[in-house]
């Protein structure tokens, strides 16, 4: 079989959805399906450097990749995700299908243009689609009555929780069916002898809440003694963020980007994760990577991680209250023995649940329902 993975993002920019897709390809692939990744790319430059701050993925994508076109930050659903919208996109697109010849193509986030609403006009086949997107989405205002037609060519809708499918069915209803995000599961990871670090994994969007984390660090700090390390956030923002809550860089270490090898290794080497998103999460990626690598979580009770989360696997606490996140935090470092207990059920939780081998197998079963409903329809 052959799948093309489309995504109307940049490869070039750390992002859940962009992370999902990469982990997809390489986990289709391993089944031995000839899969492709139609997605955005900004190359390293000055022109690049202009639109977008932040530091991104340097080198040239995989041959896997086929990249069609430059992104641009466009703020949506409390978050700054990097959009391709070059009106060139379309004729690449056509241009790939016309050449890949794919049997089906799974679309991630289709209402989005110009990739994905370009992707289900111009596709003949069996499509598949995932909605990852949590919130009123109140961009479908204007989406909906202009492109929501093309809704009707999705074969097979996909939903990656039932936060997700319920706001997607707000704008587009239909059946959904509920396919978690998958998790690179490492095949040691040992709850016990790890440093005295805590992870957090997100960009410096207002809604992942790292400025609840910055307001708790100096008594986690006082009360702990360990060492705060950022993944995904970038350094100027991260130092913005540290002026503005007049809070000192002390036991904070900004990492910023991560290879998927190198999110690995910190993972396992750490305590306790925090996620502290404000709300918006329609699934608890970060959560099931560290849950993977047997790290247990605190994290915010908002509906998208509370999924996810267990009693067995970490704490929750209220969204964006910097004590309570720092009592949580405290409570699982303070006993290593509940701690590694809680890591462990973590690590057994991903595994069952949410491992790539399984997801894509349940990929594949969608893929073939999808091109058996585009058979009958023809």
């Amino acid at each position: 079989m052959k799948v093309a993975i489309v995504v109307p993002y940049s490869w070039s920019f750390w992002g859940g959805v962009v992370d999902h897709a990469d982990q997809q390809l390489r986990a289709l692939r391993a089944l031995g399906v000839d899969a492709k990744l139609v997605i955005g790319n900004d190359p390293p430059g000055s022109f690049t450097h202009m639109l977008h701050p932040g530091r991104g993925r340097l080198g040239e994508p995989p041959p896997e990749v086929l990249p069609v076109g430059r992104s641009v930050i466009v703020p949506a659903n409390g978050s700054l995700p990097n959009i391709v919208l070059s009106p060139s996109t379309v004729p690449r697109i056509k241009r790939i299908f016309e050449r890949e010849r794919f049997d089906v193509i799974h679309v991630h986030e289709p209402m989005t243009p110009a990739i994905g609403v370009a992707a289900l006009a111009l596709w003949e086949g069996p499509t598949v689609a995932t909605f990852h997107a949590n919130g009123d989405l109140r961009w479908m205002k204007l989406a909906a009555p202009v492109w929501g037609f093309l809704a009707h060519r999705i074969d097979r809708r996909i939903a990656v929780s039932e936060q997700a499918r319920d706001s997607a069915a707000r704008w587009l209803p239909g059946e959904y069916t509920i396919v978690p995000n998958g998790v690179l599961v490492p095949p040691h990871a040992e709850p016990g002898g790890r440093e005295q670090r805590v992870v957090f994994i997100g960009r410096h969007d207002p809604r992942k809440g790292l400025q609840v984390l910055v307001r708790a660090w100096p008594e986690i700090r006082k009360r702990t003694g360990a060492r705060l390390r950022l993944v995904g956030a970038d350094e100027l923002a991260v130092r913005l963020v540290l002026a503005r809550e007049r809070v000192p860089a002390d036991g904070i270490d900004i990492l910023g980007v991560l290879t998927d090898d190198e999110l690995t290794a910190e993972l396992l080497a750490a305590k306790a994760l925090v996620a502290c998103s404000l709300g918006g999460e329609s699934f608890g990626m970060v959560l099931t990577r560290a849950f993977a690598c047997a790290v247990p979580a605190v994290a915010s009770d908002i509906p998208g991680y509370r999924a996810v989360v267990t009693p067995e696997t970490g704490l929750l606490f209220p969204p964006g209250d910097a004590g309570a996140l720092a009592d949580a935090v405290t409570e699982l470092l303070a006993d290593e023995e509940q701690r590694q207990r809680r890591g462990a059920a973590a690590r057994e939780l991903a595994e069952e649940r949410y491992a790539w081998e399984r997801i894509a197998a349940r990929l594949l079963d969608v893929y073939e329902e999808a091109r058996g409903r585009a058979v009958v329809a023809a």
